[in-house]
């Protein structure tokens, strides 16, 4: 099948938000402007839970749909590990489908997705057990030497190759924002710093050569651990030597703009931790970011449902509410990622968008 040409714009994103404020009546700060002058939702789709098999699909193909139709999102997060490429296919199908219908335009929709991770295809007939060594290892795309810890490579031949399927299995020409995927949390610990500083050159180097080609409009960092650590444990990295690496292959106009990383009421060391240093100061990884000039997506905003069940609630919210608006407003972020199928979900979540965010000092209040 043919892939979507375009990619998403400054005026593309900025006409999704102006519908969105002007005919839905959301509010203006709804929106937040990202790198690249981008408009983006400060509320985005997540695409990680499930289980790799048709009803799956079925139901993440209408969360899409209904996220991008609702006007209320235009941030679509994914992965090509993601149940075993299986979500990438899914988000591909449902965005061919809204823009073919007219709905919305492509030019108006942030995607994103990582590699790193190995990614067997569910739906191969080669088991998952003999996909890797069949699909990657025999023809001599990926050197065995090159996997960490059975489970991740950033190889330049490996991160091509799982490139080329991403934007196969999403139907694009051009992904928006690629992912190194958790790289720093899976490889420091084992290669050690010099090392992996190495790899990473050679990840970006990779990725500013797909930039060129029009294929990639964005890298970044999806990180777990590694950014939130004290800077002696041996899994820390710093934004700024990743920054300063962007620079030396990329330029001052390099595209390694986003970082993402998990932010929650539980997990709230990023607004909290000064760890990483930025204009010669310890800051936390929010103030870091954005001193640093990335924008700032961040994963887990309900620890995979424990905070919808059992988490606190402010006036007016549900608890998976609550836990939501906490992270859409700590200054500095863009937007969470929120993973969301089941249909009343989605209407409790989406119901966030004709809110404003917390202000500085309402959320001030909730994280101390």
């Amino acid at each position: 099948m043919p892939r979507l040409a375009g990619a998403a714009t400054a005026r593309g994103t900025a006409a999704f938000r102006d519908h969105a404020v002007r005919d839905r009546k959301l509010p203006a700060v709804h929106f937040r402007e990202g790198p690249g002058r981008l408009s983006l939702s400060s509320l985005g789709l997540g695409t990680y839970i499930g289980p790799p098999d048709g009803p799956t699909d079925l139901a993440v193909e209408q969360a899409v749909m209904i996220c991008l139709t609702s006007g209320r999102i235009n941030v679509i997060d994914t992965a090509i590990n993601y149940r075993h490429q299986r979500a990438e296919r899914s988000v591909g199908r449902a965005l061919a489908r809204v823009v073919a219908a007219g709905d919305v335009d492509r030019s108006a929709v942030f995607l994103a997705s990582k590699n790193g991770y190995l990614a067997p295809d569910a739906e191969s007939k080669i088991p998952p057990s003999r996909w890797v060594q069949s699909e990657l290892i025999d023809p001599g795309i990926l050197d065995p030497a090159d996997i960490v810890d059975g489970c991740h490579a950033m190889s330049p031949s490996y991160l091509t190759d799982q490139f080329e399927r991403t934007r196969s299995n999403l139907g694009v020409e051009t992904v928006d924002l690629l992912y190194l995927h958790n790289a720093a949390d899976a490889q420091l610990p084992v290669v050690g710093r010099p090392t992996f500083l190495d790899r990473l050159e050679e990840a970006f180097r990779l990725y500013e050569g797909l930039r060129a080609r029009g294929q990639l409009g964005h890298y970044g960092l999806a990180t777990w651990d590694c950014l939130r650590q004290p800077p002696a444990s041996p899994e820390y990295l710093d934004l700024e030597s990743a920054v300063r690496i962007a620079r030396k292959v990329g330029g001052e106009d390099h595209g390694f703009r986003f970082v993402q990383f998990p932010f929650s009421l539980a997990m709230p060391e990023a607004a909290q931790i000064r760890n990483q240093p930025a204009g010669g100061e310890r800051r936390t990884l929010f103030e870091a970011a954005v001193r640093l000039g990335l924008g700032c997506f961040t994963s887990v905003p309900l620890v995979q449902g424990q905070l919808a069940r059992s988490g606190p609630k402010r006036a007016g919210l549900t608890a998976a509410q609550t836990a939501i608006q906490f992270a859409r407003s700590v200054p500095g972020t863009i937007a969470p990622l929120i993973g969301q199928k089941r249909a009343e979900h989605l209407s409790e979540n989406l119901e966030l968008a004709g809110r404003a965010p917390w202000t500085e000092e309402e959320f001030e209040s909730v994280l101390a």
